[in-house]
């Protein structure tokens, strides 16, 4: 266990705390357990969310946001935690409120970009394409996640089938679907299937493929049709997730360019990263793959599997070390 120069007496209570969505929990969970690599804690996961009206205030001008949960929600009640984590809109009325809650001893790290002022917090952690500035800012690439070596070394292990036994180069082909700018319509899932097969062909390698929650209707029917029949493995909902498998066994990963998520997973592996293009506007996602490309990450897929090397994108452990270094500066003052 890596020390920060500080090691409290007894465990961290840390509080990862969202509204429950797995893109979003992960993101907090993937900060906390990289702080309780660094010195001992206790995890508790806080899912919230609150009852209309109030769900559709500004973030920052809900009074009481505790009186305003909506049923089903975790109970948020001292003691408090030593390190708040809170990600997502649902989480900011309450990582403003436990500041005052708890008289201030709590250290609140907020992730994403808040959209309200970054001083309301201890700590703000957005991705750096948001261009977000401040003295208690600390822009990372991409998103805070679970993905380590060991955890999807484990996965590999406790995957029904042998992966690693498949023919190489073993490809995985991580694929999203509608965001706010992005989607992949019927006409763009056959072509990512059409390019995948070609690429399987030309090399002899394996297709792996996980698609998402946010993969319509449409886009699975062409994916279902033109890829599974190519695929050592075809995940689309039903039986165990491979995600964190794939990205263990694979060779190559493609990405399908509306995720952050899991093009930063991606890249905490060193293992190379084709970007698949969807259609929208990428705004802020032309960026993020910038910034994903001037580190060696990735590379927008040209048709052809290239090879290349880079370090392991850790954007989550230098944030823990971050938050732990804080935290112990004011424990100490």
């Amino acid at each position: 266990m890596r020390s920060v120069g500080y090691q409290p007496a007894e465990p961290l209570e840390v509080w990862a705390v969202t509204d429950g969505r797995a893109g979003i929990e992960n993101q907090a969970l993937g900060l906390a357990e990289a702080i309780g690599r660094r010195a001992p804690i206790k995890l508790t996961t806080k899912r919230v969310t609150m009852r209309s009206p109030w769900r559709w205030m500004p973030s920052g001008l809900v009074p009481f946001p505790r009186q305003a949960m909506s049923i089903g929600s975790d109970d948020l009640t001292p003691p408090w935690p030593d390190i708040w984590i809170g990600c997502g809109r649902a989480s900011i009325p309450f990582s403003l409120g436990v500041r005052r809650w708890s008289d201030g001893r709590t250290f609140v790290a907020q992730l994403q970009d808040p959209r309200i002022n970054v001083r309301e917090f201890d700590v703000v952690i957005p991705p750096i394409h948001d261009k977000l500035e401040g003295q208690n800012v600390l822009p990372i690439v991409g998103a805070c996640h679970r993905v380590t070596p060991e955890r999807i070394d484990q996965a590999v292990l406790d995957y029904p089938a042998p992966l690693e036994d498949m023919g190489a180069p073993r490809i995985a082909v991580l694929i999203g679907g509608k965001s706010k700018r992005q989607d992949i319509s019927a006409k763009r899932a056959r072509a990512i299937a059409d390019s995948l097969v070609a690429v399987a062909r030309q090399t002899g390698g394996t297709l792996m493929v996980t698609l998402s929650r946010r993969t319509s209707e449409a886009a699975k029917l062409q994916f279902r049709t033109w890829l599974a029949p190519h695929c050592a493995v075809f995940y689309d909902g039903e039986g165990v997730n491979p995600y964190f498998a794939l990205l263990g066994a694979a060779d190559h990963i493609f990405v399908t360019a509306d995720s952050v998520n899991m093009a930063t997973e991606a890249a905490a592996t060193g293992k190379p990263i084709h970007i698949l293009a969807v259609e929208g506007a990428m705004g802020k996602l032309e960026g993020f793959h910038q910034s994903l490309a001037q580190r060696g990450c990735a590379r927008m897929f040209n048709g052809r599997l290239e090879s290349w090397v880079y370090p392991p994108l850790l954007e989550t452990d230098r944030a823990a070390a971050a938050v732990l270094t804080a935290w112990a500066a004011r424990a100490k003052a």
